[in-house]
């Protein structure tokens, strides 16, 4: 009784707001490595739906006309910096023998845009609690890095802030981690970074479709990512309805909170047992895709072959 007591305080205090997302994984970890689940199958259900849900959820926090603005240009640094990334992401995880489904995932939470790529293509392609937690776990990581030496790197390389914004949004994993190492760089590195950011964001959708067909065994068996359609849904109602705003960012919020409660119910489901059997080679991916990534990114910034 007292586990099932302290499972549910942690559920309810990770779906609160009360703690970050990095935060609500590192408790559910701490939860499964000391304790057996009590409810292990209904975790595991429960986290497939709340992870479609949130996704669906965010999509209320995404304004289309700041994505086109950012887009105009952005758009081609955005869809070749992802189109490398995914290639070498692939390649990187069959090279060093990483479990097929989290190389995807970690390829595609490093090449879009971190957690939330990870939560809307992880249903798709039928991952199990072990392989999306090793995933979020590693870009969680990998952005709390990115959080604390960006800044400092930008500094001592002369970045402008147009330059440290593109970088930024080209090489760190998830939004927020974006907003927070060039909000401490400048006003106009905020903008960039947050709308480039923002571009990159929405090719959430044609990368789910993309892995819905690969994960098919025949033409009648597609599991279609429908919930990836109610994304977009979202996204149109919280630009082009503005009258509803105070319920977008409602909702929005509740993705928010939703996203960062199922980082909990994943992290409950890993004991030493499933990391024992995961093993290193899934963050040793994230590591040698996210630096390959980010110097390359940057070298490229800093010599003047791309920019804003």
């Amino acid at each position: 009784m007292a586990v099932k007591i302290l499972f549910l305080v942690g559920f309810a205090l990770c779906a609160s707001g009360l703690v970050s997302p990095a935060a609500a994984l590192a408790l559910g970890l701490i939860f499964g490595f000391a304790f057996t689940h009590p409810w292990q199958t209904e975790s595991r259900t429960a986290t497939k739906y709340l992870l479609q849900a949130s996704v669906v959820g965010l999509g209320f926090g995404m304004n289309l006309h700041e994505v086109l603005r950012a887009g105009r240009s952005g758009f081609v640094y955005t869809a070749v910096s992802i189109a490398f990334a995914l290639t070498a992401g692939l390649l990187a995880g069959r090279m060093l023998g990483v479990n097929k489904t989290a190389g995807i995932l970690i390829t595609v939470g490093t090449a879009i845009c971190g957690g939330s790529a990870i939560a809307a293509v992880a249903p798709i392609i039928h991952a199990d609690q072990e392989e999306t937690a090793v995933s979020l776990g590693t870009i969680f990581i990998l952005n709390a890095i990115a959080l604390l030496i960006f800044p400092p790197l930008g500094w001592l390389l002369h970045l402008s802030q147009q330059q440290f914004g593109l970088w930024a949004a080209l090489a760190i994993h998830d939004t927020s981690s974006v907003v927070g190492a060039t909000a401490r760089y400048g006003a106009v590195a905020l903008v960039v970074g947050t709308t480039v950011k923002l571009t990159r964001a929405l090719w959430i959708v044609p990368v789910s479709v993309g892995a819905a067909v690969m994960k098919r065994s025949d033409s009648r068996t597609i599991q279609w990512p429908w919930f990836i359609a109610f994304f977009c849904l979202a996204a149109v109602a919280n630009t082009y309805l503005p009258g509803g705003a105070v319920a977008w960012h409602a909702l929005s919020v509740v993705g928010k909170l939703g996203l960062t409660a199922t980082l909990y119910l994943i992290g409950t489901g890993i004991s030493r047992a499933t990391v024992r059997q995961v093993g290193v080679r899934p963050m040793l991916q994230g590591v040698v895709l996210w630096i390959l990534v980010g110097v390359t990114s940057l070298w490229l910034i800093h010599a003047g072959w791309i920019g804003l």
